[in-house]
């Protein structure tokens, strides 16, 4: 140590705080909060058992930090936050960053039902969180079947003047061409909202009294409807493999580590019924213990993300974590769930492990292949999109690691170039790409892959020389004639030397993923920039039409598309917008 550790603790307050633990060089090694900043700190120094990786980290601190905060809430918040900012070594980190997906019900005559992620608006019903986008479709296709919800737009919902195909094949009751009146669609309504709550024998009995009631009053037609969402809320409750019938939310954690690799599966029961799971793969955890691990994934998951009244988590050191009950032992129905939580987590590390060697072997191939040296692990791979050299987009993937790293991924807007002249967008973004890192804001890759042949090959090389990075090796993927998969030919040092791996080779393998990857991530930063630029362009030609006006419409309608298929009296309607105004959007949007 390179401070006095007793008068150091001897002088910090009884306060919670967050505390900061300092290497040599400043970096930070740890964070972590307190309920009373003198105990926490000053039992790293006065107990003897520590974990390993505790042991590690004491023999490196030259320095402590530490934050008062006003209450050990707000201590949890800052923790949270530091940990995500600076990303200590020997915290145990739980990378993820995504929202979770909700299933949503509008505030409408005839309300909405969809997928949403992200903030909640006012005047929206919100059932979940889902673990992912998947478990939030499947249950929207759920609800389409049995009580036949609009899933489109409004701004489609108001423009139609006929049942769409979701109304054919009775996914749809068709609100928008009058099917269907409003108060029986607030009764479907009124019964997917106690489905999604978990009250299923209240739905039952709503179904079943108006089956009844139309029947008597010789309305077989609507009783026939009825009878159909029975049978087939039916069906789903038949399919129904981990249930309560208490109907309670929870989340069920639990952890597994196998050969220093941790992983933490999160199972949610939504309603009483099992909505799907996720697993989790924390950083900084190879000498860590299960409880340790789940002891840092409750006091981080739950600071961005909302908690179930009930969390259940197995081995877990007691944490407190705000609106909900913590249950650690647990027997019964609920020691079921932690058990399918644990196998999940097995499952998971076992899939983990394949991939790995997978990925290993892959890499392993292709520096064989290319004469790569045994360290080289990180590739970066560029692709060019555009439309006519329209909206010009390039991207940048990056494969570290065994594994493609989505955080570091970059797109650049390509300007000042002919339009459509890929060697020039080429050498300009690796230019702006490697002139960071040269100047030491970055990392260089021991390998640049570039979707194109010997002139895209060429153009890359060129932009390096340039930088002074010669050094680094970039191969160029050509698409074979007839542009099939296995087909690609690798030129290797601007042109001079060309390869072509078996179909069947592991390291083509590698390199057909990370360019379609590429190519994925390109075309979506191009249709997107694209729609920008050809909704502003349309709109923008209009005499008339400002910046605040071309907003009010694109909200109003929904899109560029709403507006074209608004009537000049809808468009009239909209505040700031006289009925001339609107007769001129109309003619020219439709000239």
């Amino acid at each position: 140590m390179t401070f006095e550790v007793k008068s150091f603790v001897a002088g910090l307050p009884e306060f919670p705080g967050v505390y900061r633990m300092l290497g040599e060089e400043g970096d930070v090694l740890y964070v972590g909060k307190a309920k009373d900043l003198k105990k926490r700190v000053g039992s790293y120094f006065t107990r003897g058992a520590q974990s390993a990786r505790i042991a590690m980290m004491l023999t490196q601190v030259a320095s402590i930090e530490v934050t008062v905060a006003r209450s050990e809430d707000e201590a949890l918040l800052l923790e949270n936050n530091l940990i995500k900012s600076l990303a200590p070594r020997y915290n145990i980190l739980f990378r993820d960053d995504k929202s979770y997906p909700y299933l949503m019900l509008t505030e409408h005559r005839f309300p909405r039902l969809g997928f949403h992620r992200g903030a909640r608006e006012r005047g929206r019903r919100y059932f979940g969180p889902f673990p992912h986008a998947h478990a939030v479709r499947e249950s929207i296709q759920l609800l389409q079947r049995v009580f036949q919800l609009r899933t489109c737009e409004d701004s489609v919902f108001d423009h139609r003047s006929r049942p769409c195909l979701l109304h054919q094949i009775h996914r749809c009751s068709a609100p928008c061409t009058g099917q269907i009146d409003a108060e029986r669609y607030a009764e479907d309504v009124r019964s997917a909202t106690l489905f999604l709550e978990g009250r299923e024998d209240d739905v039952n009995d709503r179904l079943n009294r108006r089956m009844n009631a139309s029947a008597a009053e010789l309305r077989f037609e609507d009783a026939a409807i009825v009878r159909d969402q029975i049978r087939a809320l039916s069906r789903v409750q038949a399919r129904q493999y981990v249930e309560s019938k208490r109907g309670i939310d929870a989340d069920v954690v639990a952890c597994t580590i196998e050969s220093g690799i941790a992983c933490v599966n999160l199972v949610m029961i939504r309603g009483g019924r099992h909505v799907g799971d996720r697993s989790f793969f924390p950083a900084n955890a190879d000498s860590a213990t299960p409880s340790e691990v789940l002891t840092a994934f409750l006091e981080q998951h739950y600071v961005e993300h909302p908690a179930p009244r009930l969390v259940l988590a197995a081995d877990a050191a007691k944490v407190s974590v705000a609106g909900a009950e913590v249950l650690t032992p647990v027997h019964g129905e609920r020691a079921m769930w932690l058990e399918m939580a644990r196998r999940n987590a097995a499952l998971a590390l076992l899939q983990r492990g394949r991939e790995r060697l997978a990925q290993e072997a892959r890499l392993m191939a292709l520096r064989e292949a290319l004469g790569l040296p045994e360290a080289a692990q990180r590739i970066e791979c560029f692709d060019i999109s555009h439309t006519m050299g329209e909206a010009a987009v390039a991207s940048c993937v990056v494969y570290d690691r065994q594994g493609l790293q989505n955080r570091e991924y970059r797109r650049f807007n390509i300007g000042g170039i002919e339009p459509g002249d890929d060697y020039a967008a080429m050498r300009q973004v690796l230019s702006r790409r490697y002139g960071r890192a040269v100047a030491g804001e970055g990392r260089l890759p021991d390998l640049i892959l570039v979707d194109g042949g010997k002139g895209q090959a060429g153009a890359a090389a060129a932009a390096l020389a340039e930088l002074g990075l010669s050094d680094v090796a970039v191969v160029g993927v050509a698409k074979g004639p007839a542009r099939k998969p296995g087909q690609e030919t690798l030129v290797i040092e601007s042109g001079e030397r060309t390869l072509h791996l078996p179909p069947e080779h592991p390291g083509l393998h590698l390199v057909q993923q990370i360019r379609d990857e590429a190519h994925r991530f390109a075309i979506a930063g191009h249709r997107a920039r694209r729609g920008r630029t050809r909704t502003a362009s349309v709109l923008t030609e209009i005499p008339g039409v400002g910046p605040r006006r071309r907003q009010r419409l694109l909200a109003h309608f929904g899109g560029l598309r709403g507006v074209q298929s608004a009537a000049v009296d809808e468009i009239a309607k909209i505040g700031g917008m006289s009925r001339t105004l609107a007769e001129k959007i109309y003619r020219h949007l439709h000239a």
